[in-house]
């Protein structure tokens, strides 16, 4: 740890300054004072967005990652560095395929993209947290963002289907990509159920704080790069739309599927968000208001089955161990949004040029190259070079971090404060 990660960090940001230095200009330069002051006019309108999209990327994405007991330290802080990692790589390798490997310029845009790139590292990261070393999670980043390059280049610029909330080539891709290398990445000694994997109450609120951030700022995310402003303002109402129906029918369906109608925390924290993922593909398109509604409403639904069903189908009889579920939040309904797109397309409420067919193309290539992208990956992280954690030292943040030591009580001093306790009570 001392040396490999740290020597491959330094490495990694010493390629990022001198590629950026190669390849990338500011978005101004050798512009014409009118298009300079045209493209600085859009830069301030979309920054609002961008920022919104960034505490999702920082402080939704870290917080949600926090429910486990002994692993909040890793949660949050390996997602600041996954980010900030992600979001450098992503422009450089963006930025190269749009231009076909010329120079260019970076703007608020690429900003934008740069994040959501860094978001699909995130949502695979959930499915591995815990099991893998910080030295691999640097790898998966570098791998996964150039399969996405390629695959959202594919999806957006070849067979130019409509995804401007990315529920197929973000939230599906990153999903079974993570779901792939976790596959490969399966121990048998971590099949029952770890002693550290686990929420306590404080580790469930601050899974909290990330779920309300996310959920407050999803119509950004979803809206940020759509245009014109018509279709940004129908994205930001169906998300918003969405995700309030996807909290009703969340909350309703976890008190049903529940021993005695208690809610799962779980299910409040993950299935409410389900409606953004869902209505992401067609959120800019022109669906009625009741279909946005419909769209949350049935991704909650199938947020709370997959976890109260499918998660332990994975786990048990496939292999597969998604620590955060991102298969409930993100896989099913990102493959739910690429198919309410694809009706969407049929009953012409899109009014781009996509095709069912090119539609439907473009979730089968989110899916396929996400899963042969994480086979590839999951292989190469295989390999012993990497440092995994050892079965008995998952989830637990002392391995990687400095983590106060809590005070041991005498217990002498216990016992009185427990025969006080019983004088009182008598």
């Amino acid at each position: 740890m001392r040396f490999k990660f740290s020597l491959m960090a330094i490495g990694l940001e010493v390629v990022m300054i001198v590629l950026f230095g190669l390849f990338v200009e500011y978005e101004t330069v050798q512009q014409v004072n009118a298009t300079r002051s045209t493209k600085t006019d859009q830069f301030l309108h979309l920054y609002p967005l961008f920022q919104d999209v960034h505490v999702m990327i920082f402080v939704g994405f870290g917080f949600l990652m926090t429910f486990l007991k002994k692993y909040g330290f890793s949660g949050i802080g390996f997602n600041l560095f996954l980010a900030a990692l992600g979001l450098q790589w992503g422009t450089i390798v963006q930025g190269l395929l749009h231009d076909k490997g010329k120079n260019f310029h970076i703007g608020i845009k690429s900003m934008i993209n740069a994040d959501f790139s860094t978001a699909t590292v995130l949502i695979s990261f959930g499915a591995v947290l815990g099991k893998t070393s910080p030295i691999q999670m640097l790898v998966m980043t570098i791998l996964e963002i150039a399969v996405f390059a390629g695959n959202e280049h594919l999806v957006t610029k070849i067979l130019e289907a409509s995804d401007t909330g990315a529920s197929m080539t973000i939230h599906a891709f990153g999903a079974y990509f993570g779901l792939a290398v976790a596959g490969i990445l399966y121990r048998p000694g971590l099949r029952r159920e770890h002693k550290n994997e686990e929420s306590v109450y404080h580790s469930d609120l601050f899974a909290m704080i990330g779920t309300l951030f996310l959920w407050i700022f999803w119509p950004s995310f979803n809206s940020a790069i759509a245009e014109p402003e018509e279709k940004q303002y129908r994205a930001i109402v169906n998300t918003y739309l969405s995700l309030a129906a996807s909290v009703i029918m969340a909350c309703a369906l976890s008190s049903l599927v529940e021993r005695r109608g208690r809610l799962d925390m779980v299910h409040i924290q993950n299935a409410t968000l389900a409606g953004g993922v869902a209505v992401g593909t067609c959120a800019d398109m022109e669906i009625p208001l009741y279909a946005a509604m419909g769209i949350g409403s049935i991704a909650g639904i199938i947020s709370v089955l997959g976890y109260k069903f499918l998660t332990p189908f994975l786990a048990n009889k496939l292999m597969i161990k998604d620590t955060c579920g991102v298969h409930n939040l993100h896989g099913l309904p990102g493959v739910f949004g690429g198919l309410a797109s694809i009706l969407a397309v049929y009953f012409g409420m899109s009014a781009g040029s996509s095709s069912i067919v090119m539609q439907a193309a473009a979730l089968g290539s989110s899916i396929g190259s996400a899963v042969v992208g994480g086979l590839a990956t999951g292989l190469i992280l295989k390999l012993p070079i990497w440092a995994q954690p050892p079965d008995e030292n998952c989830y637990d943040d002392s391995l990687y971090w400095k983590v106060p030591k809590i005070r041991e009580l005498d217990p002498h001093f216990l016992q009185y404060v427990i025969h006080n306790h019983l004088e009182h009570e008598v």
